[in-house]
């Protein structure tokens, strides 16, 4: 949020409310407008996020009504989200999976934000799919799939993998983040990852993101896949109250040293756009996929989770259906006219 050191203000503007009740905070939101957005889809519309309030259609109209009049000034026509703060950041409102906590980068919030936001006169843009699979249940099963559909590609030396290499993060990282732009590009909302927000991300994964958690595929010889994974770091976090003093840092350090999270989130996945649709595209995620679930199963994690995937993607869905995944949440983009 703040301007001097988010990169998202090299091309973006916000602006950010609280509501207030007597004298207590019950609401808080921004609007913002993403200049990447509106070079790349010429759509004049707008974003809100950093939504959260009381159960309140007053709380709820007041913050809206104050980040949409903010937006027409702008001169946008319409406002989509909850982005906080683009499309790039958490996203979405949930709608189903409630009796479940959150994936690390995912959000959560209670069943009245849709109620409320459509109350609003805000209607479903786009829902975004979190799904899971029990990593016990299919291992097997998996890698002798992954060995029967790449054997023959691995064998004439057409296909390969290998993990992050941690003497070149930074580089590693950004190699990632050019195929996830490149993967991405048609696909719904899209804006690309910039070298300010590359940064960025970096320096935030680097203290967390192990090795093996970044898989490249290899078609070739050449990085033409990644699939990235994260532990859920949510499950060290629980029970600190949201709190590190006095006492809370104390005890993160000593659960991110001594217990391993038992769940882990696939943050990113792509394919090269030359790639796409063929069999080699299908075998490099296939491969990737298997690695994934067999290091999960030396590290003990039961349970991996692939969000966000959009509604409308059928080659991933089908794909996570295809080796045991199950829809666990359900999130959704609101949109409006203004």
């Amino acid at each position: 949020m703040d301007a001097r050191r988010s990169p998202f203000f090299d091309h973006g503007e916000a602006q950010f409310w609280l509501a207030w009740r007597d004298g207590e905070p019950v609401g808080r939101i921004s609007a913002q407008i993403n200049r990447v957005h509106l070079e790349t889809h010429r759509d004049e519309t707008g974003n809100f996020g950093m939504l959260e309030a009381v159960d309140d259609p007053d709380v709820f109209a007041a913050l809206l009504a104050a980040a949409e009049a903010w937006l027409r000034a702008q001169g946008m026509r319409r406002a989509l989200g909850p982005y906080s703060l683009s499309m790039n950041d958490e996203i979405g409102v949930l709608i189903s999976g409630f009796d479940t906590p959150p994936m690390v980068g995912m959000p959560h919030a209670p069943p009245y934000y849709g109620e409320q936001l459509e109350a609003a006169g805000y209607a479903k843009a786009k829902d975004l799919h979190a799904l899971r699979v029990a990593v016990a249940d299919l291992v097997t099963e998996h890698l002798e799939r992954v060995e029967r559909v790449t054997a023959q590609l691995r064998a004439e030396g057409r296909l390969g993998q290998r993990f992050l290499d941690p003497a070149r993060f930074a580089d590693e990282m950004r190699l990632a983040l050019d195929i996830y732009n490149e993967a991405w590009t048609e696909n719904w909302g899209f804006i690309p990852v910039l070298e300010r927000e590359a940064k960025a991300l970096i320096d935030q994964l680097a203290p967390i993101l192990p090795p093996q958690g970044v898989i490249f595929g290899l078609a070739e010889g050449e990085a033409a896949a990644m699939l990235v994974a994260l532990p859920n770091f949510n499950e060290l976090l629980a029970g600190l109250d949201g709190r590190l003093f006095p006492f809370g840092w104390a005890r993160l350090l000593w659960r991110m040293r001594f217990r391993r999270p038992k769940a882990a989130r696939i943050i990113l996945a792509g394919v090269r756009r030359r790639y796409r649709g063929s069999a080699v595209s299908m075998a490099l995620v296939t491969l990737m996929l298997g690695t994934l679930l067999k290091v999960g199963q030396e590290q003990n994690v039961e349970l991996v989770e692939m969000s966000w995937i959009l509604e409308d993607n059928k080659a991933s869905l089908e794909g996570c259906l295809a080796i045991g995944g199950r829809l666990a949440k359900l999130y959704r983009i609101y949109g409006k006219n203004l």
